[in-house]
């Protein structure tokens, strides 16, 4: 009861905290037709899955094409860097074999230092009791100009029998309590729902609790929830979107108030293909995101749509 009570006030739903928010809050205009990042990012491949650092000099994403030896690798974690944010994306690199193995490796994340990423794999030396199912693990390093760490899994504690997908690190703005959020489809989830679990200051994970205010009968894995925790962004398939799996946003005023009901972020970014696992920039500007829909490189590819902030 009382991590359940601990998660709520973190998320600020039916709590009476201290919790606020700037006296102006953040308001935005309407997000712009979407942009395909392009060639070297794109490809005929599957390209997805896409998170930057900080300063967005470099970005990493999941892609199934073809390793730098020629072999296949399935879903594999690469990265790739740009002089500037005006400069054009290098070609990127794979993470190589101390980050990725011959599994499923995907769907990685920042944590707020940028010293972690979290990602999802299937490799077999997780499962925590079950054969099949990925897990999440992490990789550390100690700046952000050393090399990263051989992964570790996240542990028994947060990953189950079931699978643990889509993991998404958010930092709360007052208490700078972290927490990793993600999808699974463990029993008494309708499909796949959204948990949460605390991280401690050693990097252990605890328990994971079902958010339903981002869960529904649907699908529904990666969010991002913005800097000041007031925005989220929701991947689902659930009823009344544009089509198949498309991006929701909720909403509060504070941090002490209950998330609105998500809504459909709608057309231009979503579409009636696939639209899903949004990242927003530090200034919640800029939203990346995956789509299939027509005009792409190759099956699913990245894209961006930006927004004007209308006050500071």
């Amino acid at each position: 009861m009382r991590r359940f009570l601990t998660l709520l006030c973190a998320l600020g739903c039916y709590t009476a905290t201290t919790h606020s928010s700037p006296s102006t809050p953040q308001t935005f205009g309407d997000w712009s037709a979407p942009i395909n990042v392009g060639p070297p990012m794109n490809t005929i491949y599957n390209d997805n899955y896409a998170v930057l650092s900080r300063d967005e000099l470099t970005i990493y994403f999941t892609s199934d094409r073809p390793r730098p030896d020629g072999s296949f690798g399935g879903d594999d974690l690469w990265f790739a860097t740009r002089e500037s944010v005006h400069s054009p994306w290098r070609e990127p690199q794979n993470m190589g074999a101390l980050i990725n193995s011959p599994y499923t490796d995907s769907l990685p994340f920042l944590s707020s230092n940028q010293h972690v990423l979290y990602f999802y794999s299937t490799r077999p030396a997780g499962s925590c009791g079950a054969p099949g199912p990925g897990d999440i693990w992490m990789t550390r390093r100690r700046n952000k100009q050393s090399d990263w760490e051989v992964p570790t899994n996240l542990g028994c504690v947060l990953n189950t029998p079931a699978d643990e997908i889509a993991p998404a690190f958010f930092e709360d703005p007052e208490t700078e309590q972290a927490w990793l959020f993600y999808g699974s489809n463990r029993p008494g989830s309708a499909d796949y729902d959204v948990y949460a679990s605390q991280l401690g200051e050693d990097g252990l994970a605890g328990p994971g609790i079902l958010v339903p205010q981002f869960s529904s009968p649907g699908r529904d894995t990666r969010i991002f929830i913005r800097k000041d925790g007031l925005e989220a962004f929701i991947t689902s398939n659930r009823t009344g979107g544009q089509g198949l799996i498309d991006i929701w946003t909720s909403t509060r005023e504070t941090l002490s108030d209950a998330w609105s009901v998500p809504i459909n972020l709608g057309i231009p970014v979503d579409s009636s293909s696939n639209d899903g696992s949004p990242w927003l920039s530090k200034h919640g500007t800029t939203l990346y995101f995956f789509s299939d829909r027509p005009g792409g490189f190759g099956k699913r590819d990245i894209w961006y749509t930006t927004r004007i902030k209308l006050n500071d």
